[in-house]
């Protein structure tokens, strides 16, 4: 399966369960010969909010054997140090661990 699709299984998922969460552009696009920035290199793959106290969520998306790049582990060490709600998901149940988990146990 490729991580588009687990992407949008994931976004189906979180969104039925609790949180309202949107796909995420990262790096630059060439339209009509412009260079457009959108979100810095690195981004999480899927952000948003858990509606249930308004925390922010962070969800990147890899494929079983995939590697996260030194611009995600820059992602990854901000959020830590500032308690977002972030993780890694290879698939919606581990999206949904990530959100829930952080809930159940307050380690927001």
């Amino acid at each position: 399966m490729r991580e588009s699709e687990i992407q949008k299984q994931i976004i189906e998922t979180l969104n039925a369960n609790g949180c309202k969460v949107w796909r995420a552009n990262a790096g630059t696009v060439r339209v009509g010969g412009r260079t457009i920035k959108l979100l810095p290199k690195g981004f999480p793959d899927v952000f948003g909010v858990r509606l249930t106290d308004g925390k922010f969520v962070a969800v990147e998306i890899k494929k079983p054997k995939g590697r996260v790049s030194d611009e995600q582990v820059k992602f990854r060490d901000f959020f830590k140090k500032h308690n977002v709600i972030h993780g890694i998901a290879h698939s919606p149940e581990e999206a949904l661990e990530i959100v829930k988990e952080k809930m159940k146990n307050g380690k927001d």
